[in-house]
């Protein structure tokens, strides 16, 4: 059964050693996003995290990978015990590098990640979240934890010249009200066209946690804190916790 959820940004700037001369400006994004998952380990020790990708995979605790793509050879394990990473895949995906840097740092045992294609219908998003409800139900022997991985829009104010969208910010205000209320149904009207024109990435796994919501029948809802909700960077990063009321 799943009783806690963490949401979180997937950047590179959250690992420190990617971001040598911007640690400071970067740690209170980065603290949050510890903060929220060491509140999800400690009421579960295993994990599975929701992230965007271009097709639906699923890719399975035993994985090993590194953040040598993004300029430092950072390992990253998605279970304990797997820390030598060297003879193992070493190009996984973003979302499931951060999943597995997070999981370390906060303790859980292990994180399998599902994937899910950034231009994902709403509908399949909800039929993903009824998945994932259903594998933590049977999964009666343990508490399970979901972590949602995904970015907001990239087209902030503070974005490069010629970049912004004055719509991001209106955009990301509604992101971070619905997630602050755990509002499932703000997070299933996001429109994806808009979300794609404003290069939100997070929409699609965002709107797989509003499925599993539905799916996962809890009465009276969701009790819901949000930790983080910037653009610092000219992206937008939301940072919560839902926990069964």
């Amino acid at each position: 059964m799943i009783t806690r959820v963490a949401v979180v940004p997937h950047p590179p700037l959250l690992v420190p050693e990617l971001v040598p001369g911007a640690v400071e400006s970067t740690a209170p994004v980065r603290d949050a996003c510890l903060a929220a998952a060491r509140d999800l380990a400690r009421q579960a020790r295993t994990w599975i995290a929701v992230g965007v990708a271009d097709r639906f995979s699923t890719i399975g605790p035993a994985s090993c990978g590194t953040f040598a793509g993004f300029g430092v050879d950072v390992p990253v394990a998605l279970s304990s015990g797997r820390q030598a990473c060297a003879d193992t895949e070493t190009e996984l995906p973003l979302p499931a590098l951060v999943a597995g840097w997070l999981r370390e740092r906060a303790g859980a045992e292990s994180v399998r990640v599902e994937l899910v294609p950034v231009d994902a219908a709403v509908a399949d998003c909800v039929a993903a979240g009824k998945g994932i409800a259903a594998s933590a139900e049977a999964a009666t022997d343990r508490e399970v934890g979901l972590l949602v991985l995904g970015d907001g829009s990239s087209r902030h104010s503070s974005a490069p010249p010629g970049w912004p969208d004055e719509r991001a910010a209106a955009f990301d205000a509604t992101v971070g009200t619905a997630l602050a209320a755990a509002d499932v149904d703000a997070l299933l009207e996001l429109d994806p066209a808009l979300a794609t024109e404003l290069q939100a990435q997070g929409r699609a796994a965002w709107q797989v946690l509003a499925g599993f919501a539905k799916a996962a029948n809890c009465l009276p809802g969701w009790r819901a804190r949000l930790l983080y909700s910037e653009a610092p960077f000219g992206v937008a990063y939301h940072v919560a916790t839902w926990e069964r009321a």
